[in-house]
């Protein structure tokens, strides 16, 4: 099976210890059968340190230190599995992260969460969502598909990169053509259901709290958020089965923009709004699915 991506998806690399938002804090990592079956071999030196650090529950895991830091984080905000050993020991997520990976009738396609700060930047700064590539081949079987939502997507993207056309217009058209809209609910009903969520951070729930949608950006915002539009629907609308899950997966995109927009004068900077958003959304699958049902058909 062919495997594609965003043009700047060639761009990414972990920015290690300069990332001011580690991974490796806040998460519970979960250590996969492969890697584990891998780890129960160790009887060396640091090997040892590591199956120490695992627990065991309804999956085995890391045991996470104070300020739920990874046990194999250093002082410098290295992982110690890669520096004592190879990042080959890595687990599954631990490789992957910030990666995600959807099926289509083409192929595989692979891209990057926006819950990395790097990944957001990159993102944000690129117009490459247009050209996906094919990139290499996975072993995944071939899948039989009665839905192709790339076709749908291309559709969504041809509007966003149109650059004869306002922004506001564009939103306008991809809400007519689709009939999703965030506005089908009230500022006042979709800040309720925000506050209703679980948050990372509970200081983003007071965040999201400012949620408008008809919030006013200044123009020069207006191309990271188209940008971040196209991320949104190359990561949700892609795996829509049919048209109104495509649909449902489109108004929660827009909301993500709308979102997005709303909180930007109150973050540093629009790389840090999106990783926010992304970090606290659509990072949970019950904070995703419970904005998606507001656009179920």
């Amino acid at each position: 099976m062919k495997l594609y991506a965003p043009e700047y998806y060639k761009d990414f690399k972990c920015i290690a210890d300069k990332c001011r938002h580690s991974c490796c804090v806040g998460w519970e990592i979960d250590v996969d059968d492969d890697t584990m079956e891998k780890y129960s071999s160790f009887d060396f030196g640091y090997g040892k340190e590591i199956l120490k650090s695992i627990e065991n529950g309804d999956a085995p895991h890391f045991r996470l230190l104070e300020g739920d830091r990874c046990p194999h984080l250093d002082e410098q905000g290295l992982c110690r599995i890669i520096t004592e050993l190879s990042e080959n020991c890595l687990c599954h997520i631990c490789r992957e992260h910030p990666r995600f990976y959807n099926y289509t009738p083409y192929g595989k396609e692979v891209g990057l969460g926006m819950a990395c700060e790097e990944a957001a930047r990159i993102v944000l700064s690129s117009d490459g969502y247009v050209n996906i590539a094919e990139i290499g081949e996975t072993e995944d079987e071939e899948s039989e598909f009665f839905f192709d939502p790339v076709a749908y997507r291309r559709e969504v993207y041809l509007v966003l990169s149109n650059n004869n056309i306002p922004y506001a217009e564009k939103l306008a058209a991809i809400r007519e053509a689709y009939g999703v809209s965030p506005s089908s609910l009230s500022d006042v009903e979709w800040r309720g259901a925000l506050d209703s969520l679980e948050y990372l951070d509970e200081s983003h729930r007071e965040l999201f709290s400012v949620y408008s949608s008809d919030v006013k950006i200044p123009t020069e915002l207006e191309i990271y958020l188209a940008r971040a539009l196209a991320y949104f629907v190359y990561r949700h609308c892609t795996a829509a089965w049919d048209e109104d899950e495509f649909r449902a997966a489109l108004g929660f995109c827009l909301f993500c923009e709308r979102l997005l927009a709303s909180v930007v004068p109150f973050c540093e900077s629009i790389f840090e709004a999106a990783r926010i958003v992304s970090e606290e959304i659509e990072y949970s699958e019950d904070n995703t699915e419970a904005i998606k049902a507001k656009f179920e058909f």
